[in-house]
């Protein structure tokens, strides 16, 4: 390929490139529009598909310091969800190749340990609205429950007096993230896609079932204006 073939390429690929960032609407690249064709002959280059996310759009101020309210919390919380998938793998890893029930036993209650003492003091620094959130996510990134993974690790019992205690404080551990019909984890899960899009945070897929593109509307709106009440 000589000097200005080579140019003429470049100046392709970088038009392409802005056209595609410079889409407001949620879209991917067509399959006939994933190679590009040069006096006749198709490059053998495939250019990544890209996700594009519809322009954030607010009704009222409100909506809009809500928006950005809710964001702050939710990237909070997410490392946590995410931290706490990562060690369930590890632990579901390790304790499938343990064939005693003793030495699982003893395994168990090792990481029990383990995990209180690394999270129980940064948990403790969490608001109200950022633990809900937390404990929406982890079931968005584990597949079970907070209720039920402590209930795994301990016995219906202790889970019981946990989500007690949660109670107290307005929440529950028995939670589960439900963005198709729960209008506040559909937000939480339209600040994780724009985060994980723009790099912010790390993306860690759900095991939960459901298509968040299918999901998103034009506009992106408060649950529930303080003053006038209304949804």
């Amino acid at each position: 390929m000589n000097a200005v073939l080579k140019k003429t390429f470049i100046i392709i690929l970088i038009i392409s490139s802005t056209y595609i960032y410079s889409q407001e609407e949620v879209d991917s690249i067509p399959l006939s529009e994933r190679y590009i064709v040069f006096e006749g002959d198709t490059l053998l280059i495939e250019l990544e598909e890209v996700k594009l996310l519809k322009k954030l759009k607010f009704k009222t101020t409100y909506d809009r310091r809500y928006y950005y309210w809710y964001q702050k919390k939710t990237l909070k919380a997410y490392p946590y969800a995410k931290m706490a998938a990562d060690r369930l793998e590890v632990i579901n890893k390790r304790l499938d190749s343990i064939k005693s029930k003793s030495k699982k036993r003893r395994y168990t209650k090792r990481v029990q340990k383990y995990i209180e003492g690394e999270f129980t003091d940064q948990l403790k620094k969490l608001t109200r609205t950022e633990g809900r959130i937390l404990i929406k996510l982890i079931h968005r990134q584990t597949g079970e429950t907070a209720f039920d993974l402590v209930k795994n690790l301990r016995s219906g019992w202790k889970a019981f007096w946990y989500n007690t205690t949660a109670k107290m404080f307005k929440l529950s551990l028995k939670d589960t993230y439900d963005p198709v019909n729960n209008y506040k984890d559909f937000l939480v899960e339209d600040i994780l896609q724009r985060a994980f899009l723009s790099g912010t945070l790390e993306e860690q897929p759900s095991k939960l079932d459901f298509n968040y593109l299918e999901l998103s509307t034009k506009h992106v709106h408060a649950p529930i204006d303080p003053v006038s009440k209304k949804q």
